[in-house]
């Protein structure tokens, strides 16, 4: 059985291929066209996952789709019709919630028929309600066989946040909340607030809460938010205006009561440090106090997170620290990007109750290039390079030189995080070399933090976790005594956004950190993804060149190649 798993509806557009229950290709489309959290329609994405599996379109029995367009739609229309709103906010619901929706249908079904002709010739599409998608989807591919459900985000055919309870490839749901009562649309609003680019620049948002006091704004924050017995969100809305669907995001109320929010390219205060702080925090407590009621109505030992508010990886390290569930499972593409793998799987072990072979601790799920692709690029292109038999090796002399690599390896990750193999890497050491990738490789905000990657077996000497962190979505403290070891992946506050590395899931990255450390005596790396500030990850060979000349990175290996300015 062949599915083809589809998400094109907001944002992240992305294909999946999974054959008789395992995933073989997933890939962002973004990596693709190059433009970042696109909306497009994924056709490249899947063209490459075909190809990668080796299939063709004729071979594709069922689609999935991680969304069903009319569900909830008598909510969406009941809240609009006793709610007042003026003629702008009813026309943005009219183009955002009805013709959006027609459009994106319309365009599905135009493409459906130019590849088979008619609805009866091709594949059985299936559209899969898209909360059903990120919590039921991700605990499809977990390794846990019973576990509570929770999916938060923004906005999904109406739906805010999604609670339940799986075992097995049974799923029941405890409870929803609805727009506008949304964890994301909060979070989008401090984002706004702060400057950001509002469902793009979050993870800002996050970076900067350390370099605030959360003290200063957190009670009056949390009175905007809170959560009751069942776990259901309530608002004071005469705070926010996102419920009208504005862009602007906050009331005059909100304005007059905190202040002006920070324009595009201005200097942060700390004022606004204060306020993303504020947010910050109040989202952990929040999300906790829902974790307490999942727990008191499913008693199971783990918790599946996911939705676009899944990759807040703060939140997440106080769940995994605070919360009575032993251990989370995020999927490492838990935004909307992973709704297509959710699709897929809540077709194939949801609906057609297939056993659950499948679990997803693999996120290289991508494109590969092999040497001799490199190699073809690399003298079509003209350039100097050099072959090395022991490239991990290789790259941990240049590392420890204090040299900034760009580190392009074998199959590319799903997700917004780069997890060793399309990465730019540095020692971390130096004290300096924060600052010094900021300005002069991603050209970013100086206070944006760097990532550790270590060898699982290093990780308790280093960092304070308890369990793995993979997919680098658990943000912890790293332990007193070696945050001075560390300091370029040490963030303001002693945290850091760890991955564990283990032999099996990527043998070269975890040679290159063993080998780093057999040097330094720290096996830590400073892992970022491969990209500039604006720019999708990179993904292919000719991507990984154009972002070595044009940045100040020092060196760049890809495959066993070398390559230097």
């Amino acid at each position: 059985m062949v599915i083809l798993g589809l998400n094109y509806y907001y944002h992240d557009s992305t294909a999946c291929i999974v054959v008789d229950g395992i995933l073989i290709a997933a890939i962002e489309e973004e990596r693709l066209n190059r433009d970042k959290h696109t909306r497009e329609f994924p056709q490249k994405a899947i063209d490459r996952c075909l190809k990668i599996a080796k299939l063709n379109y004729n071979d594709i029995d069922h689609i999935a789709v991680s969304i069903k367009p009319k569900h909830n739609l008598g909510k969406k229309l009941l809240y609009w019709t006793f709610n007042t709103r003026s003629l702008k906010s009813l026309k943005a619901f009219i183009n955002n919630e009805i013709l959006h929706a027609l459009r994106k249908q319309r365009g599905f079904w135009n493409w459906y028929k130019g590849q088979w002709g008619s609805k009866k010739k091709g594949p059985k599409v299936h559209f899969i309600p898209h909360h059903n998608c990120h919590a039921p989807g991700s605990f499809y591919v977990s390794p846990y066989q019973e576990a509570a459900l929770l999916g938060v985000d923004g906005s999904g055919e109406w739906a805010t946040t999604w609670l339940g309870y799986g075992t097995g490839n049974k799923v029941e749901i405890i409870g929803e909340s609805f727009f506008p009562y949304s964890l994301g649309s909060f979070y989008v609003a401090v984002t706004y607030y702060c400057g950001f680019k509002p469902y793009y620049d979050e993870g800002k948002t996050m970076g900067l809460a350390p370099l605030g006091d959360p003290k200063r704004y957190k009670e009056d924050i949390a009175k905007l938010v809170w959560v009751d017995d069942n776990g259901k969100l309530h608002f004071d809305l005469s705070y926010f205006n996102f419920q009208n669907l504005s862009l602007e995001r906050l009331s005059p109320k909100f304005y007059k009561k905190f202040g002006k929010g920070r324009k595009p390219e201005e200097e942060f205060t700390q004022h606004h440090m204060d306020m993303a702080a504020a947010f910050q925090e109040v989202l952990e407590d929040r999300v906790l106090e829902i974790c307490e009621v999942l727990y008191k109505k499913t008693k199971t030992d783990y918790l599946i997170v996911s939705g676009g508010v899944a990759l807040n990886s703060v939140m997440n390290g106080r769940i995994v620290r605070e919360s009575k569930f032993k251990d989370i499972y995020v999927m490492p593409a838990a935004g909307d990007n992973g709704t297509a793998i959710g699709a897929a799987y809540y077709l194939y072990n949801g609906v057609f109750k297939k056993p659950r072979d499948f679990v997803h601790l693999d996120p290289y799920v991508g494109t590969y290039y092999s040497n001799e692709d490199i190699e073809h690029v690399l003298k079509g292109a003209k350039l100097n390079y050099e072959y090395v038999e022991d490239i991990a090796e290789k790259a941990a002399e240049l590392l420890e030189e204090g040299y900034i690599i760009g580190w392009f390896q074998g199959k590319m990750e799903i997700g917004p995080r780069a997890l060793g193999n399309r990465s730019i890497l540095a020692n971390p050491n130096l004290p300096d070399m924060k600052d010094k990738i900021n300005a002069e490789v991603k050209f970013r905000e100086a206070y944006r933090p760097f990532a550790p990657s270590t060898i699982l077996e290093a990780k308790d000497d280093y960092f304070d976790l308890d369990v793995e962190a993979p997919f680098m979505l658990k943000v912890c403290n790293v332990l007193k005594e070696k945050q001075a070891v560390i300091p370029a992946v040490t963030h303001v506050d002693g945290s850091a956004r760890l991955q564990t590395v283990t032999r099996e899931s990527n043998a070269r990255y975890y040679d290159l950190i063993k080998k780093l450390g057999d040097k330094t005596g720290v096996p830590v790396v400073l892992n970022t993804s491969f990209n500039v500030q604006g720019e999708p990850v990179v993904e292919s060979p000719v991507d990984a060149i154009r972002c070595f000349f044009s940045t100040g990175l020092d060196m760049l290996i890809i495959g066993n190649y070398l390559l230097t300015k």
